[in-house]
């Protein structure tokens, strides 16, 4: 059992009230006739809507997580031998093993420092002929620059499949908007995670694609349900009871992401005294959520000194630390083998100077304070 006041990342991304508790009851207790089941068509359905509406794209399709989502739309790129998709270094492993898991030569890429994106100036360097997809990672919260990306793919098209497709992760970041859209409107389709640490959740697991692509939508359909016979799919579907208290999660999710923005901009009213440590950005038109607090502590501090600094605040302040997220080839072997040679001297660096402190949207303004002057502290200390 930990020891930490605050632990090291939220097990619960938002909060559940009575209402969740109650649609899940009622949902249990009518299903419990042998006669009714489980059957999640309905609240399924339900879902979808409510989803497509939120987001603003023409569709949506529930799946049992977000890594099942993501898969399918890779699937639905058959990709073939020696085709590319181009990626982040700084990320979730998932979203890299999902890539190599269907076939994809993994192309990493630099983040940008500020944002943690990834950076279209580099994608343009990196991009080949033999690129399918881009992957952008909404890192944390923030929403990446699907535009640009967009852009860069029609300047570089597959000799015959056209341009590479954009695909957003935008696991950490529902309800995020760029420039007055939100998160998951430009690209060919995006992904998001109802797990439980995620800004909202459907109990455990839970997930959905979101795009304008009929063709795709329908072929998603297929895969999450055994392929209906027409390919090889499997079982992705998402759950009745999950469903129901998705839409419920769904209507308080704007709710619980304004508690962790105020928050965290609270916290960053105090920590940009420090000189040196670089506080999250919010860039003209850009809403993030704040799914982890990003920060990079001053150069001389990079490395070993980092870790000192996450040491100190754990066990001096019992204030946990995570680092979201290093390069995946530092700690994934299979994803290292994959993309021996490359090099990401940025996402090396940013890696070595990130530091996210616990942020949760039921904090108190106390306990907000207390963390950012902790952090204040550790640092000061060991500079």
């Amino acid at each position: 059992m930990s020891n930490l006041t605050w632990p090291r990342e939220p097990a619960l991304g938002g909060w559940y009230t009575g209402e969740e508790q109650a649609v899940a009851a009622q949902v249990i207790a009518e299903s419990a006739d042998w006669r009714t089941g489980f059957r999640a068509r309905a609240c399924e359905r339900q879902f979808e809507a409510a989803f497509t509406a939120y987001i603003g794209t023409s569709h949506a399709v529930a799946t049992s997580s977000g890594g099942a989502a993501l898969d399918m739309v890779l699937e639905s790129l058959d990709l073939e031998p020696g085709d590319e998709v181009i990626s982040c270094a700084i990320n979730f492993v998932g979203t890299h093993v999902s890539v190599l898991r269907h076939g994809g030569r993994l192309i990493l890429c630099e983040p940008d420092p500020v944002t943690l994106n990834i950076d279209p100036a580099d994608v343009e360097h990196r991009i080949s002929p033999r690129t399918r997809a881009i992957v952008a990672t909404h890192m944390n919260g923030m929403p990446a620059d699907i535009g640009a990306l967009l852009e860069v793919a029609r300047r570089h098209p597959h000799p015959r499949h056209g341009p590479p497709q954009v695909i957003g992760d935008a696991a950490r970041a529902c309800g995020a908007i760029h420039h007055g859209a939100r998160v998951g409107t430009a690209a060919w389709a995006s992904i998001f995670s109802f797990q439980s640490k995620k800004p909202m959740t459907t109990l455990g697991n839970g997930g959905m694609v979101v795009t304008d692509d009929a063709l795709l939508a329908s072929r998603i359909r297929r895969l999450r349900s055994f392929g209906k016979n027409q390919e090889l799919g499997a079982n992705r579907k998402m759950g009745k009871v999950e469903a129901a208290v998705g839409l419920v999660q769904l209507r308080r999710l704007d709710e619980m992401n304004a508690a962790r923005v105020a928050l965290a901009r609270a916290r960053t009213t105090i920590l940009r005294t420090l000189d040196g440590l670089i506080v999250p950005v919010e860039p003209d038109g850009l809403e993030p959520i704040y799914y982890r607090y990003n920060a990079l502590v001053p150069p001389h501090l990079r490395g070993h000194g980092r870790d000192r600094v996450i040491q100190t605040l754990e066990g001096e302040f019992g204030v946990g630390c995570i680092v979201a997220d290093p390069p995946t080839y530092r700690t994934h072997p299979l994803i290292a083998a994959h993309v021996a040679g490359q090099r990401c001297p940025v996402a090396d660096d940013v890696a070595d100077r990130l530091l996210c402190p616990f942020l949760h949207p039921l904090l108190t303004p106390a306990d907000n304070t207390a963390i950012a002057e902790a952090v204040i502290d550790a640092i000061t200390r060991l500079s």
